[in-house]
């Protein structure tokens, strides 16, 4: 196969990926727009906040992530006054990091625990309220935790348990 050929074929893959993912994003703002109109409870004068973030899973499919203020109660949404804010989390071999996106509040408003392998990161400014639970990986040293707020993100950073490795290499097993 020539490089051209190969090259149009990743070329035609990607513009399939990207209408595949314009079709993803009309589909969410219609039934955004439609929960909305139907919420139970919208506070006049508060802020109706929500967002998408679109990724590639591992298996190369788009994965969409929702934030804001805008919950699913079944088939309805429900507007708090409390937003989820936009979270990422990276695993390493030692460590997982997790940012989320608080802007609007000091880092004295911010309170951040773990609880039951959950995150739990809940801050109330004068303005915005955020809440969120990120289930935590089963490997994490919760007393490892360290947390940094800067500019409206924080950043948490949690220790791996490290597995008992011989001299030989490789991880043992017991045999019971």
């Amino acid at each position: 196969m020539s490089f051209w050929w190969r090259r149009r074929r990743i070329f035609d893959e990607l513009m399939d990926m990207m209408r595949d993912i314009e079709e993803m994003m009309e589909e969410l703002l219609w039934s955004f727009e439609r929960e909305v109109r139907s919420a139970e409870v919208i506070a006049p004068g508060k802020p109706i906040v929500y967002g998408v973030r679109i990724t590639i899973g591992p298996d190369g499919r788009p994965v969409v992530e929702e934030f804001g203020n805008v919950r699913r109660r079944g088939r309805r949404a429900v507007i708090s006054e409390e937003r989820e804010p936009l979270i990422e989390m990276h695993e390493e071999r030692d460590k997982v990091t997790i940012i989320a996106e608080l802007p609007g509040v000091e880092k004295d408003d911010i309170d951040v625990r773990v609880r039951d392998r959950k995150l739990v990161i809940r801050a109330e400014g004068k303005d915005r309220k955020y809440y969120k639970e990120i289930e935590l990986p089963e490997d994490v040293k919760p007393e490892t935790a360290k947390a940094r707020y800067r500019n409206g993100v924080l950043e948490i950073t949690v220790e791996r348990r490290k597995p008992k490795v011989e001299e030989e290499g490789g991880v043992k097993i017991e045999i019971e």
